[in-house]
């Protein structure tokens, strides 16, 4: 939903220079990378230019393989978008469903933590103190749920959203649901690695691995690897923070390899 920063090429260097590592070590590399092209802040961005979703999740895919262009990271075996794999979230959700590890409450559909009984093994974080602490983070605070830590794999569209047909309504999947199902569909029910920003551990991961495993019953990663942020002034660097320095500026002063 916006240019890519330093932040962001970090990310994709680390990995690629993992991908690139594990191939000369002799293995053989099914590398994944997937894009979300809905959520809130494609949304937002959108209700803010006055155009909708699909105008912004393809500009800035565009953009981003313009930025990283000049940094000659290897291409992904594959690349697939969100909204090319609404179906396969919709069967993950009804697996969950049918085993009663998610609820239906006012159009929106959650998944209850209480019912996967290792919440938090990524993490180390605990149900108990979560739901006691204040602060923690939590998606949204809707009175449809039964728990605040309960987050949400199904959201029922608002009038002007993106929507797709659902057992539940007109509405469209959660960010964590989109990648469980992707990588699911492409890597298998275990994973060998999972990789992301060390900001993602939790909730995003957590919640990964609780639908994931809630599902299969199986392990969803063996291994996980989280890379560290660019700081600025010992702040995380981000967007939200609005203390980013975009690539396309970065490469005026500097060369990509610098």
């Amino acid at each position: 939903y916006d240019l890519c920063h330093i932040g962001h090429a970090r990310s994709a260097l680390v990995f690629d220079v993992l991908v690139r590592y594990l191939k000369s070590k002799g293995f053989s590399v099914k590398y994944v990378r997937n894009i979300t092209d809905v959520d809130d802040k494609i949304i937002n961005k959108a209700r803010e230019e006055g155009t909708d979703c699909k105008t912004i999740s393809e500009r800035y895919i565009k953009e981003f393989y313009v930025d990283m262009g000049p940094f000659d990271l290897l291409k992904p075996s594959v690349e697939p978008k969100a909204t090319e794999h609404i179906k396969v979230m919709l069967s993950l959700i009804e697996i969950l469903m049918n085993k009663g590890m998610v609820y239906e409450s006012g159009g929106d559909v959650y998944f209850s933590v209480e019912r996967f009984k290792e919440y938090g093994k990524l993490s180390g974080a605990k149900v108990s103190e979560m739901q006691a602490q204040e602060g923690v983070p939590t998606e949204g605070g809707s009175e449809n749920k039964r728990n605040r830590l309960d987050f949400t794999l199904w959201k029922k569209s608002k009038p002007g959203e993106p929507s797709w047909e659902s057992p539940w309504g007109p509405g469209r999947p959660g960010w964590h649901i989109e990648c469980s199902a992707m990588a699911m569909k492409y890597l298998g029910e275990t994973l060998d690695i999972h990789g992301g920003g060390m900001d993602l551990i939790f909730p995003h991961h957590e919640n990964e691995i609780a639908q994931s495993e809630g599902a299969t019953g199986k392990p969803f990663a063996r291994f996980w690897i989280h890379n560290g942020f660019v700081n600025i002034n010992k702040e995380k660097m981000s967007t939200s923070l609005g203390n980013i320095f975009t690539l396309r500026e970065a490469l005026k002063r500097w060369h990509a390899e610098a």
